[in-house]
């Protein structure tokens, strides 16, 4: 979100709360739904985070349908309509902030639960509520954050890139880096994304193939965030670089991106770590603690593990142990996060799945790091029975190299009345 004036600011009173480790120092302001609007090094006083309106801070935000998104026939504001469905952790464009219904504070651990506003409306809070949960770590901020979804609308909506979480810093803080190549883990060249917003040109997009990116100054010092579940992020630079603070228009921006479908009554939870340092200290914490790319296992016991639909769609929240997916559309696909593994390392993906179609091939498609997409057809029994279905990839001239993400298309054309569930898609073999 980026809004061009500071509504609400200036009548804002926060009301904050701290931790500090001796090493940096996290606030979170309670009047603005717990997002977090202070950190620095534990004796400066250089805060790194913008909050010229509600829609920067460090915060939850999530998108769904419909679009726009007028309950009750209330107009959202003109520029963010597209937006649709978009509650936000701080407040909404109008300068209305999110109230904070619960928090705790034991010096280690700072837990708030809020109900959030839509963002592009005036005065709307979210059918639900946020938590989050701050704790820290030498240098860096640990975060767990939770949708609990209630809303009256229960239409599944298509999947939506979401910011897991939405990041902005201060003017000086506008040197976006990141690792953008296939050799991850390496120590190899960092990229800087130079990109600025303008009403033409949104935010960029790239590959983060580290699951990290950061902003820093000159003296490349600043805040890195890492998402070890996100490998495309969006971020760039608004107003004049290397100016300003935390009340000041001009600002830096990433959020660690991947789709989701959000129903109507999910708690949809992701974590992320906040890291302040210069670059080598924030990619060095990404190493430590991050675990290495490998071949892919989705297991569907609680959760879609990141998979969405395409002219498909499946039973609804929650998941008990598999995915029901209706088959009832043109060309129904299942398409599945982005990755990061080397084909030598996952020859032979399995997939444990029912059908009940009329069709007995189905297909299997992968991307590489071109992003050019392959695919390799399978034969299916579909009486409804469960079955492991071993898919040898690796005899396919052209699966070799980055994979980065998977599809599953069940059949070629739908009918009403036909159905896929799947318990598993992945490279280990399921147990039966």
């Amino acid at each position: 979100m980026l809004c061009l004036v500071a509504a609400g600011r200036k009548d804002h009173k926060a009301a904050m709360r701290w931790l500090d480790n001796g090493q940096i120092k996290l606030g979170v302001d309670l009047n603005l739904g717990g997002a977090v609007t202070y950190l620095s090094k534990s004796k400066g006083e250089l805060n790194v985070i913008n909050s010229w309106d509600w829609g920067r801070q460090v915060q939850m935000s999530y998108y769904s349908g419909p679009v726009p998104f007028m309950p009750k026939g209330k107009e959202p504001a003109p520029q963010w309509r597209g937006l649709g469905w978009n509650p936000v952790q701080a407040g909404d464009h109008f300068g209305n902030a999110s109230k904070t219904v619960e928090q705790t504070n034991d010096g280690k651990t700072i837990y708030v639960k809020c109900a959030p506003m839509q963002w592009p409306l005036d005065n709307e809070p979210l059918e639900g509520t946020f938590d989050t949960w701050y704790t820290l770590d030498g240098a860096a901020v640990n975060v767990r954050a939770r949708l609990n979804n209630a809303r009256s609308d229960k239409t599944q909506w298509p999947a939506r890139m979401q910011e897991l979480p939405a990041v902005y810093t201060n003017g000086p803080f506008y040197r976006l880096m990141t690792y953008s190549g296939e050799k991850p883990f390496s120590g190899g060249e960092l990229t800087r994304i130079e990109h600025f917003l303008t009403p033409k040109d949104p935010w960029a997009h790239w590959f983060a193939s580290e699951n990290w990116a950061a902003l820093v100054n000159d003296d490349g010092w600043g805040l890195g965030v890492w998402n070890p579940g996100c490998y495309r992020f969006s971020g760039g630079l608004a107003g004049k670089p290397g100016k300003g603070g935390p009340a000041d228009d001009p600002t830096g921006y990433i959020a660690p991106n991947r789709q989701e479908i959000l129903d109507h009554d999910i708690q949809h939870e992701f974590s992320y770590t906040l890291v302040l340092g210069d670059l080598k200290f924030i990619r060095d914490y990404v190493y430590e603690h991050a675990k290495r790319p490998a071949p892919p296992n989705y297991r569907f016991d609680k959760d879609r593990q990141g998979w969405r639909y395409v002219n498909a769609s499946d039973a609804g929240w929650p998941i008990k142990g598999e995915l029901d997916v209706r088959l009832e559309g043109r060309d129904p696909q299942m398409i599945g996060p982005t990755g990061f593994w080397q084909a030598g390392d996952g020859p032979v993906l399995y997939i444990r799945e029912a059908f009940s179609t009329k069709l007995k091939t189905a297909q299997v498609m992968w991307t590489t790091w071109d992003g050019a997409t392959h695919w390799m057809d399978l034969a299916i029994e579909p009486d409804g029975a469960y079955r492991t279905y071993a898919v040898r990839l690796g005899d396919s001239k052209e699966y070799k190299g980055v994979i980065t993400g998977l599809r599953f298309d069940p059949v070629a054309e739908g009918t009403k009345g036909e159905w896929a569930r799947v318990k598993s898609i992945g490279f280990a073999k399921p147990e039966e």
